[in-house]
């Protein structure tokens, strides 16, 4: 299954700019295709995939993140909790029609064959299969719901958005609220083969951070995680993010982003995340604490980034995956085979106890 791409991918890790898209193209879709699979036979498999799960306190921006990734809104929001399921979202670019217009449309993996060309209907869809599972009064299940959107502003990422870290129970919410969604980001994260993505506001206390805090028990040496600060132009006058962009505050192998979030006003007046992104380079710009450091800054940056890093993880894990999906196989094969073949006379025999 995994031989095409395995063989055509660069043996050395190739320059940003290069072949990131074209080798996402061939890898990540891979991955999508197992977690697909998994999701539906529902399997406790010991087989762990590659992927980027988010992380962050309720409000850190982490529904922003992901619509700004997109560029389209299609999140429930509000302002208590509104991830209350694993929420397991692939990018998938696709070209523009021949005549340069583009498609873009979401499917669910709860829905097949069935296509969203209105964002507004994958949020409703979001918020009703939600309810489906968790109630419609704040509880929190852990019960993914599986979304694929296809678009040619996407890059291929996939991204596991988890419940936001919560410390008081509202609605339904058992007491323990906050250690079952620590327990449940933990049961994704503290797993090798998964990439943090650590979302932090910037109007918070940046040091004692839930994000990096619940990454740093799950990935002590800072190696699986990535740091996303967000909100940074409502950061206290004359106080800025700039050392921890550059890791001088807590150091991260694979570095931070800085962007900045439309605000709630611009959401309720129908601000268009193009517009938030113009806004955003301008901001980033404008700020001589932040012009001189692009490569951390920014949406664009950040999908790049997350692009490069999965798939350069991906890359490093296939081998593995591969000799453990191959040796299941020669497992279950031996099991079939156990079984022994049915007969003619056999299936005769079971004929008259057919269920009609």
């Amino acid at each position: 299954m995994a031989d095409e791409p395995l063989t055509s991918s660069q043996p050395s890790p190739s320059p940003p700019s290069s072949n990131a898209a074209p080798l996402g193209h061939s890898v990540i879709p891979i991955v999508n295709k197992l977690q697909d699979i998994f999701a539906q036979l529902g399997s406790q498999s010991t087989i762990e995939l590659p992927q980027v799960a988010v992380v962050g306190s309720q409000s850190s921006g982490k529904s922003s993140v992901l619509e700004a990734l997109v560029g389209r809104d299609f999140l429930p929001r509000g302002s208590d909790i509104c991830t209350r399921r694993p929420l397991v979202l692939q990018l998938l670019q696709i070209k523009r029609k021949p005549d340069g217009t583009e498609e873009e449309y979401g499917e669910f993996l709860h829905l097949p064959g069935k296509r969203f060309y209105d964002f507004g209907d994958i949020r409703r869809e979001i918020q009703a299969e939600t309810e489906r599972e968790a109630g419609g009064n704040k509880g929190v299940t852990d019960k993914q719901i599986r979304l694929k959107i296809f678009s040619p502003n996407v890059l291929d990422i996939t991204l596991v958005d988890l419940p936001g870290i919560t410390k008081v129970p509202v609605g339904d919410q058992p007491s323990d609220i906050e250690a079952r969604i620590r327990t449940m980001i933990m049961s994704y994260i503290k797993l090798p083969s998964c990439l943090i993505l650590a979302v932090t506001p910037a109007n918070s206390d940046l040091a004692n951070s839930d994000a990096l805090q619940i990454a740093g028990n799950a990935d002590p040496d800072g190696y699986r995680t990535i740091g996303v600060i967000t909100k940074l132009d409502i950061m206290d006058r004359g106080t800025d993010a700039r050392n921890f962009l550059l890791g001088k505050v807590i150091p991260l192998r694979l570095g931070y982003v800085g962007v900045v979030n439309r605000s709630q006003e611009d959401i309720m007046l129908n601000r268009s995340i193009k517009d938030a992104l113009v806004a955003e380079e301008k901001f980033f710009r404008s700020r001589p604490v932040y012009s001189d450091l692009a490569d951390r800054c920014g949406v664009p940056q950040l999908a790049k980034k997350l692009n490069q890093i999965l798939v350069q993880h991906i890359k490093t894990l296939l081998p593995g995956l591969k000799s453990r999906i191959s040796t299941a196989l020669v497992s279950v094969a031996k099991e079939h085979a156990s079984y022994g073949e049915i007969t003619e006379s056999k299936a005769g025999l079971l004929a008259p106890y057919s269920f009609h």
